[in-house]
């Protein structure tokens, strides 16, 4: 499978790239991708050429940020916006979010794979860049279903927490009518993230692309997720395995604190092996039972 094939023409100069139906062994599925923004992203910048593919799938040098977003033959009205880990480097497609796209399609969720902006490729919005590409993202799926949540992984778990904590931050100016939809989501998962990057947990390429190894204790608390927890959060569903060596296991119980202080809805799953990056989970493994917790979690009201 070329690049062209893996991303459906995620880099094109249409809105809609088109639409193709998938079937066979993995289940139905109408498939288009879009671009997020009308034009130019806020601030303008970024990197020049294609979006690199690696060995493994994941996607870098991003130029135009997407939704790539598969729907089911009969959508339930719910859809999920997920993004993929990568430290904010890289976007772990082919590992995290196209596994767990179908996994959800094929539950009746219409799934929102979001290829984000990389803050480290020449963005002017700098950190920021991500952010407002996830509260676009968030704002398209409003004008669509009628329940919007969120699935992110590591890095990608930090994404989707400070959109769902963020929601009423202005992140960019408004470009068009879309921008008017308020940014809420009702529910958030995040799977091994990356909650906060303060000291001692520092020490992670989100932190280090973010806001720099040597920033200071108030940009570190500035871009900490638990620090923005509020009772009128959404509620949030937690998995990490304890032996995770990327990030700190604490930052699951640390959000997992913040939520009970604030009295926000939460579920935590840990798990004592998995380490890190284990997505949906290698089968016949602890970490493999999440997704089903998962499917109870979103069916809750």
């Amino acid at each position: 499978m070329n690049r062209r094939q893996f991303l459906t023409g995620c880099v094109t100069a249409s809105m809609i790239t088109g639409v193709r139906t998938v079937s066979a062994a993995r289940p139905q599925y109408t498939q288009q991708t879009i671009r997020l923004w009308p034009g130019t992203p806020p601030g303008g910048g970024g990197p020049v050429g294609e979006m690199t593919l690696s060995m493994n799938g994941s996607v870098s040098n991003v130029r135009v940020p997407t939704l790539t977003i598969m729907t089911p033959p009969n959508p339930n009205g719910h859809g999920v916006l997920i993004a993929g880990g990568g430290g904010y480097k890289r976007i772990a497609i082919r590992l995290e979010s196209r596994p767990a796209a179908e996994w959800l399609v094929a539950r009746g969720y219409t799934a929102y794979i979001l290829t984000y902006r990389l803050p480290d490729e020449g963005w002017k919005a700098d950190a920021l860049a991500p952010l407002q590409d996830a509260q676009r993202a968030i704002r398209i799926m409003k004008q669509r279903e009628k329940k919007v949540s969120l699935l992110g992984f590591s890095s990608g778990g930090h994404l989707m927490g400070m959109a769902a904590v963020k929601s009423k931050f202005q992140s960019y100016e408004p470009q068009d009518e879309v921008d008017s939809l308020p940014a809420t989501v009702d529910k958030a998962a995040l799977i091994y993230p990356v909650i906060t990057i303060e000291k001692p947990y520092d020490t992670t390429s989100s932190h280090h692309v973010l806001v720099g190894r040597k920033a200071s204790d108030e940009k570190n608390a500035e871009w900490s997720i638990q620090n923005y927890v509020t009772p009128h959060s959404p509620p949030f569903f937690l998995v990490q395995a304890e032996n995770d060596p990327v990030v700190s296991p604490q930052n699951t119980l640390i959000m997992k604190e913040i939520c009970d202080r604030d009295h926000v809805p939460v579920t935590m799953y840990r798990y004592p092996k998995g380490g890190h990056g284990f997505a949906l989970g290698k089968p016949n493994t602890p970490a493999s039972e999440w997704p089903s917790h998962y499917e109870l979690w979103l069916q809750d009201k």
